[in-house]
């Protein structure tokens, strides 16, 4: 029932009644209004918070570099001096150079040499530490130590050994009757030399890569195979290979770039003809070229166009890959 408000006896109207208040409930409200939009806010936006500094760091040192790269293979561009736009005349340039396919083929020898040799050693090395063996945990820790050891120092004991005139290696060839070899002047002893430092520091850790695959193959299948009389050597040919396969696929794939990539260990064992190559750009790969166009000739232009026929060549390997993964797929839904 509305109550009726009277009017003073002086005839002034009443008093107005003050402004209701939210109360107690409506400060609730509001208050649960307000936890509402922050929390909402909260899960939209928290997350692309935490991702930011990896997305601003990677548009800095990432992003931006292989843009501005990209830019500088379509310039003629010296060190110190202003671009001047060719387009593709650096790429054609380079399908014309000497040096460029000496690289390329001395990338690809040196790639072959080293990763071979080096995932198949892996393999044995991982095979035996699957067993169990006395002092596992030191053999997987020793194996390991190889690539905790930095490439200088590796490559400068290494090249210590093969000294052409005091090294241990042609002081063991000539115990059995061989004559010494020049491991530094001539193409392929050099490339091999070059090669033993990569297996070496890289053995151990593919190794451990493909014991981790190893432990998650499933024992049933070790123990069908052995009640049909297959032997150690059946069982890893027949068991371990084709279970571990994506994982032998992405140790090729690895090694590959790291191939295409190989600067340290030839720079270094070349001394001070390390940049070039060698005398005769005997081991010289694309890495090495490409350090020598930007930093010693000063021609950037063709540096960066070096760098990036290296990430087409790297794509190419990641295509490979990905064609390889999906047609073992299906052959396996198949």
């Amino acid at each position: 029932m509305a109550t009726s408000v009277r009017a003073k006896p002086d005839g002034s109207p009443p008093p107005a009644a003050p402004p209701s208040s939210p109360g107690p409930r409506g400060h609730r409200a509001t208050s649960r209004g307000w936890r509402s939009t922050l929390y909402r806010w909260d899960l939209k936006a928290i997350p692309y918070v935490f991702i930011t500094p990896f997305f601003l760091t990677f548009a800095a040192f990432g992003l931006f570099p292989l843009i501005y790269t990209g830019w500088l293979s379509l310039n003629r561009v010296e060190l110190g001096g202003d671009p001047t736009w060719k387009g593709l005349e650096n790429y054609t340039d380079l399908a014309t150079s000497e040096f460029f396919w000496n690289a390329l083929f001395n990338t690809f020898t040196i790639g072959v040499i080293a990763t071979v040799p080096q995932l198949l050693m892996a393999l044995g090395l991982a095979h035996l530490l699957n067993y169990k063996l006395r002092g596992r945990g030191f053999f997987r820790v020793a194996i390991l130590a190889p690539y905790a050891t930095s490439i200088a120092a590796a490559t400068l004991v290494f090249a210590q050994l093969f000294n052409t005139d005091y090294g241990m290696i042609n002081g063991l060839l000539g115990w059995i009757g061989i004559d010494p070899v020049n491991w530094e002047s001539s193409k392929w002893p050099a490339q091999i030399a070059i090669s033993v430092i990569v297996t070496w520091r890289w053995t151990g850790y593919n190794a451990l890569i493909y014991l981790a695959a190893m432990q998650a193959v499933p024992q049933d299948l070790y123990e069908a195979a052995s009640l049909d009389g297959a032997s150690r050597w059946r069982q890893f040919i027949s068991v371990t290979i084709p279970s571990i396969r994506p994982t032998i696929l992405f140790t090729i794939i690895v090694s590959t770039i790291g191939a295409t990539q190989l600067f340290g260990e030839p720079m270094l064992f070349g001394g001070s003809v390390g940049i070039s190559g060698g005398s005769g750009n005997q081991f010289q790969t694309l890495s090495l070229l490409m350090y020598e166009k930007g930093w010693v000739t000063g021609a950037l232009g063709q540096a960066s166009a070096i760098a990036w026929v290296m990430l087409l060549l790297l794509l190419l390997v990641g295509g490979v890959q990905a064609l390889v993964t999906r047609h073992n797929r299906k052959k396996l839904g198949g």
